[in-house]
């Protein structure tokens, strides 16, 4: 469209809009932000964790309970099931505050013409119609179209995930892919350098940023792993717990012919034996646990439930810029006519000093290199601020690539503000995108200097000469020809190059006297060339080891970026991402893949590269469908689709815009790579300390149900060996603290070296309920068993039957339950390491367990020795020979449980 025809259109003009066009305006279209997706009210947040299918089960445990004239059991279980949603809310609810505050930016503004004169506007209040000004670091609020600029230059990269400057200008042409219009600004990008001047069309969730964000919104939410996983337990543990019960239930009345009422109850009280109270309660301390430990390696996790799933990704789609590298721009290699130097030392930090080829190099005997320098510090239009606050970031005002040229000149010496203050400038021919290149006219000592720097195909063809030693002399063929050579070798390698060339104008008499007058034709012609600076967005350090990591526990990562095919393919070789083999698809070649093409591609080695935001989304949904776990990561609007559709979207927190921080389970406050990998560590870490926890209660089943085994099956002979409520002390008293403990263990050696768990594994598998039931519970049930007829032994039996009642009875039923108790404490330290020796990693490393550990003995002590916890709990006092037959119980058990893991382990590694 004509511009006018975008004046009539908005019913504004050049000076732009009237207050009261623009307060109509704002009704009629309301405020200019994004909407975020409606927050679930805080009581339904609250009732959510009190409606899980296991919250769901407790509650019908306790009213089972009671019903079965176990009063204080049923209230139990309900004050755990009500303090673990309370528990569960706090945590859930400390995150989101965490993520609020984060999200929480500092006002933007806007500079507008209301009324024909400029106006600093709250960017909320900008309206379609409105003009307003461009500058450099200024963000833009909406989508507009441009009426004049002046080297113009924006950052995309949250619209388009491509970190390269793009040019903008009032005259209409069409780029490739989307976003490309020269005469277009969008909304969530931000001026990288130039100025503009240009008309609001779109604001809010109308503009392309909006427009992606209610894409996003508009995503259901779905169960996570985790949560369909403890639907799963719930539903195997009530299936057990009622077969158990109706195989009592039938027993007590044929075997020992009780009523069918008692027998009922009888069956009742078995059902809550075998269900695990302290699943919920576990699952929650290990998900919190996990949260504080992720905070502390700067990944801030929205919701609990992603603690785990991280723990089962098997591929990570990941975004190249400022996550796999640095997003700081350097220079990495200089070429020369006398020389090819390689730069050590990277980013932007300013050291003082230059290397090249690992060596200080002094500029007084390198002319060369020192004209190379100096003329990309005096054509630059950047600043960089250093970080007053020692491990922070630069701040850049203006573009990354000319930012790494002002270090690499500061770590020579060379200062861009005296150099500008000694060499002024006088005039300039900006930067724009048909002639590559950016002028500027300085005054040397009473002579006048052009600057030049830009594409090498911009400058190789205007240059006459080549600076060579120091000397001048005439460029040839044979030199251009190496050159070129050398920008093809780098350009190979994913790198980029910028030309750099000067004119000496005072010896040249073809110029007008006036600097006002030299134009793009007359200034730039006859230059000198000087070298090229070849420069790359470096791999952050730690992403080696990150990716090392990533291979050995059989994670892929698929690199998804908006960066061009070498660029992305170099890197991804160069960190360990992909092979030289790895196929990389284009955007246009993905928007025309069969979807039986896209799935067997994503089966082996790929990089995608030039991608649009439908197109991650694709990407990402394709992988799930074919069974893969995915995290996806991102920072711009563009990547929020594929945020919110990832099983763990990853958003970064410093770089990252607000849509794509809301869309996001985990925000990386340190935008880095190795952070998503010690999250999936601490993930993995979770599910192992929830079977770790699983094996742990369930192994206290078997001896719980030992003594009514004992009873039922001698028909009555043999008394009740442990009571109700002493089957109560062991669930809801005495392993309570021990098991939270267990969610709390740290991450066992070796586990980031074995696969992601398959999505058909199950937390209760055939090897926990085996090693629960026939080998710890087993053993604990014999021992138990021993310590109730050692107590009858001592007082006549078997010459004296088995006492029913009165105080040997008691004291035979407490030395049971002291059995069992002591038998957990080994359970508990033999359940810290699926195969590793518990003195690897510290048998005293884990304080929550022997805090837990110490607490059952002293309540222990308490039911045995307090008279009115013994006439509620059926104790009695036993003596100090009990007591050291007791403590003696956990040593064998443990060092037979090292030996079977020491064989496990031989077994392993043969």
């Amino acid at each position: 469209m004509d511009i006018n025809d975008v004046y009539k259109y908005f019913d504004t003009k050049e000076t732009g809009l009237s207050s009261e066009q623009a307060a109509g305006l704002l009704k009629k279209f309301g405020p200019n932000t994004i909407q975020r997706n409606k927050k679930q009210s805080q009581v339904k947040a609250f009732l959510k964790n009190f409606t899980s299918l296991m919250a769901i089960l407790l509650w019908i445990s306790g009213f089972i309970a009671i019903f079965a004239q176990m009063v204080e059991l049923g209230i139990a279980i309900w004050a755990v099931n009500l303090i673990n949603g309370i528990f569960s809310y706090w945590q859930e609810h400390q995150a989101q505050k965490a993520t609020n505050s984060l999200l929480k930016m500092l006002p933007t503004y806007a500079q507008v013409l209301r009324d024909g004169k400029p106006k600093q506007i709250n960017s909320e209040d900008l309206v379609p119609g409105d003009v307003f000004i461009i500058q450099a670091g200024n963000s833009i609020s909406a989508d507009a179209r441009i009426i004049k600029s002046t080297s113009l230059q924006v950052d995309e990269s949250a619209l388009t995930g491509e970190s390269v400057l793009v040019s903008k200008q009032a005259e209409y042409s069409h780029g490739v892919g989307r976003f490309s219009e020269a005469n277009l600004v969008f909304a969530g990008t931000v001026a990288g350098s130039g100025t503009a001047t240009a008309v609001a069309l779109a604001t809010a969730m109308h503009s392309e940023f909006g427009k992606i964000a209610k894409l996003t919104q508009n995503q259901k939410h779905q169960a996570s792993p985790l949560e369909i996983e403890l639907n799963h337990l719930t539903r195997q543990l009530s299936v057990i717990a009622i077969l158990i019960g109706a195989i009592f239930f039938v027993s007590a009345i044929f075997f020992v012919h009780y009523p069918m009422a008692k027998s009922f109850i009888f069956a009742l009280g078995m059902i809550v034996a075998f269900i695990p109270e302290g699943l919920l309660p576990t699952v929650t301390l290990s998900l919190a646990q996990g949260v504080t430990r992720m905070a502390k390696k700067h990944a801030l996790v929205k919701d609990l439930n992603s603690v785990e799933t991280l723990g089962e990704t098997t591929v990570i789609c990941s975004d190249k810029t400022g996550t796999l590298t640095q997003n700081q721009m350097t220079i990495n290699h200089l070429w020369l006519a006398s020389h090819e130097y390689t730069v050590t030392g990277q980013g932007y930090v300013n050291n003082g000093h230059i290397q090249l080829d690992s060596k200080d190099v002094d500029l007084s005997d390198q002319p060369d290199l020192e004209m190379l320098l100096r003329v990309a510090a005096l054509n630059n239009d950047t600043k960089v601020e250093q970080p007053k606050v020692a491990g922070d970031n630069p701040k850049i005002i203006g573009t990354p690539t000319e930012a790494a040229l002002v270090i690499l000149a500061e770590k020579a010496g060379i200062n861009l503000e005296s150099e500008s203050k000694k060499f002024p400038r006088i005039g300039a021919l900006p930067f724009d995108s048909d002639r590559k290149r950016m002028s500027t006219f300085h005054d040397v000592d009473g002579k006048t200097t052009i600057c030049v720097k830009g594409s090498l195909d911009g400058i190789l063809p205007i240059s006459d000469t080549i600076l060579d030693n120091g000397k001048l002399r005439p460029l040839t063929e044979a030199d251009k020809e190496q050159i070129n050579e050398a920008d093809k070798k780098y350009a190979a390698q994913g790198l980029r190059s910028l030309a750099i060339a000067y004119r000496d104008a005072s010896a040249d008499d073809s110029l007008p006297d006036d600097t006002k007058d030299w134009t793009i034709e007359n200034a730039e012609q006859h230059l000198t060339f000087v070298g090229l600076t070849i420069m790359e967005d470096p791999p952050r350090p730690e992403i080696f080891e990150a990716v090392r990591k990533c291979h050995e526990a059989s994670i892929r990562i698929i690199m998804v970026t908006g960066d061009s095919s070498l660029t992305a393919k170099s890197i991804a070789v160069k960190i360990g991402v992909a092979s030289d083999k790895a196929r990389v698809i284009t955007g246009d070649e993905l928007a025309e893949m069969h979807i039986a093409d896209l799935k067997e591609a994503l089966k082996g080695e790929v990089i995608f590269a030039r991608v649009a935001p439908e197109q991650k989304y694709r990407i990402v949904s394709t992988l799930q469908s074919i069974g893969e776990i995915v995290a996806s990561t991102g920072d711009g609007v563009n990547d929020a689709p594929a945020l919110k559709k990832a099983d763990i979207g990853v958003a970064m927190g410093v770089t990252g815009t607000d849509v794509a921080k809301d869309a996001a389970n985990m925000i990386l406050t340190d935008d880095n790579f190795a952070s998503i990998v010690a999250a999936i560590e601490e993930g993995r870490t979770v599910y192992s300390n929830l079977q770790k926890f699983l094996l742990y209660i369930l192994n206290s089943n078997m001896p719980e149900a030992a003594p009514s085994i004992l009873f039922l099956f001698s028909r009555g002979l043999i008394p009740l060996p442990l009571t109700v409520m002493q089957i109560l002390t062991v669930d809801l008293g005495t392993d309570m603290l021990p098991a939270l403990g267990l969610g709390a263990e740290k991450s066992e050696p070796g586990i980031m070296k074995q696969p992601p768990r398959l999505r058909t594994a199950h937390l209760l598998n055939r090897g926990i309920i085996l090693k629960a039931f026939a080998w710890y519970g087993l053993v604990a049930s014999i021992i138990s068993t021993v310590g109730y007829f050692f107590v009858n032994h001592q007082h006549g039996w078997p010459n004296v039957a088995l006492a029913v009642s009165g105080s040997v009875y008691q004291e035979a039923t407490t030395m049971t339950l002291a059995a069992i108790v002591f038998c957990q404490i080994a359970a508990a330290l033999n359940c810290r390491t699926k195969n590793s020796s518990i003195f690897s990693i510290g048998i005293f490393s884990n304080r929550r367990i022997w805090g837990g550990i110490i607490f059952e003995v002293l309540l222990l002590a308490l039911l045995i020795y307090v008279p009115f916890l013994q006439g509620l709990f059926n104790t009695a006092a036993i003596g100090w020979q009990d007591w050291i037959l007791l403590v003696c119980i956990p040593i064998p058990l443990v060092l037979i449980e090292e030996i079977r893991k020491y064989f496990m382990r031989k077994k392993v590694r043969v």
